[in-house]
């Protein structure tokens, strides 16, 4: 079969990007489409394909400000036209790629791993008074455009898939679509080798995240100023130069590290801090496969993931309430191996697999 890959945008490489790398070793001949790519910012797998980009590319510094030209991505999709002979068009979706019309003759299968977070459930976190004045005057006269707009898009997808049921739900809410679910992934072959030696852990928490809004960076700050505690990031994003101005002496930035640094640093990391609401959160999994157990936010993709014998949960989202998980979390014993295996349940074979069996269910129809 003849297959086409869309994302959209390749800036890094986070949970959305090792979704599309796993397309991509499913389909070694696909070639990507994409609003915006910079080049070496994410995998030798991706990065060795052909791959289209949008007008939007062209701008200078685009890859750090995209997010500032929101009101053009849906422009951008349009813009984007499908050259190869496809059977299948298979796109990684949390934005508008889902958008980019599919050609005559083929299936889009679309793999969603949120309905745009800013327009929908969290508006009022991205454009709420924290907001810069120009973002919340500027999605004023936006807003209805992009969701219509979002809204319309859904008509070139033939089959919607949901990251997890939460997300699946809220394509049911605001899509209006009924939809499948499968979960992503943990590459647990980067953390087997690690798992039979005796790593000794140190005094400190780790945070695995971007800088944006709804991952509630500042709260785990303020909790670990309050309490003295060492918490380590590593990330980056649009609320960096905040984040770092409100960061006390115990708060250390280590910003994007290679991958071995980040396993280095799961492996000796007391637990992880998980405080946002997440449509799945793949950074948990991850933690698991370490060893290291989690405190994290009851609430969203995380209850299909974690469970009372691998984490310790939070139900507001608040210093007290955070640092009351703390205390809890210190006075207890997680067994590695339960660890261990909560991470196995979500392997990268089992997401392929049930991925190229949705294709070809598609194919035989």
């Amino acid at each position: 079969m003849k297959v086409v890959l869309l994302h959209d945008w390749l800036t890094g490489f986070r949970g959305g990007e090792r979704v599309l790398e796993a397309f991509c070793e499913l389909f070694p001949d696909a070639p990507i489409y994409t609003l915006i790519h910079d080049p070496g910012s994410t995998s030798e797998i991706i990065e060795s394909r052909v791959i289209h980009t949008s007008f939007l590319n062209n701008i200078p510094g685009i890859s750090k400000h995209y997010r500032k030209f929101l009101p053009f991505f849906p422009k951008a999709a349009e813009s984007l036209v499908i050259k190869e002979d496809a059977d299948i068009i298979l796109s990684s979706s949390h934005c508008v790629i889902k958008g980019v019309k599919k050609p005559e003759g083929s299936k889009h299968i679309s793999y969603i791993h949120s309905p745009m977070r800013y327009l929908y459930d969290q508006f009022d976190v991205y454009f709420g008074a924290d907001a810069p004045i120009y973002q919340r005057i500027g999605i004023k006269f936006f807003k209805d455009y992009l969701v219509n707009w979002d809204l319309k898009s859904n008509e070139n997808v033939d089959v919607p898939i949901g990251n997890s049921h939460f997300v699946s739900q809220r394509i049911k809410k605001y899509y209006g679509l009924e939809s499948d679910v499968i979960h992503p992934f943990v590459d647990l072959d980067d953390f087997r080798p690690f798992q039979k030696e005796n790593i000794e852990k140190e005094d400190y928490y780790i945070m695995v995240t971007a800088f944006a809004p709804n991952k509630r960076v500042d709260l785990a700050i303020e909790t670990f100023n309050k309490l003295g505690k060492k918490l380590v990031i590593i990330g980056g994003g649009q609320q960096e130069e905040m984040l770092k101005e409100i960061a006390g002496p115990t708060i250390e930035f280590l910003g994007n590290v290679s991958r071995a640094e980040v396993i280095n640093r799961f492996l000796k990391a007391k637990g992880m801090i998980f405080p946002g609401v997440e449509d799945f959160g793949i950074t948990p999994l991850e933690s698991l496969a370490s060893g290291t157990p989690i405190i994290a936010y009851k609430i969203g993709g995380v209850l299909e993931t974690l469970n009372d014998e691998v984490c310790q949960f939070f139900e507001e989202q608040s210093v007290s309430e955070l640092t009351k998980a703390i205390d809890l979390f210190e006075m207890r014993d997680f067994n590695k191996e339960t660890l261990f295996q909560r991470a196995e349940d979500f392997s990268k074979e089992a997401f392929k697999e049930r991925i190229m069996s949705e294709v070809n269910a598609l194919m035989k129809k």
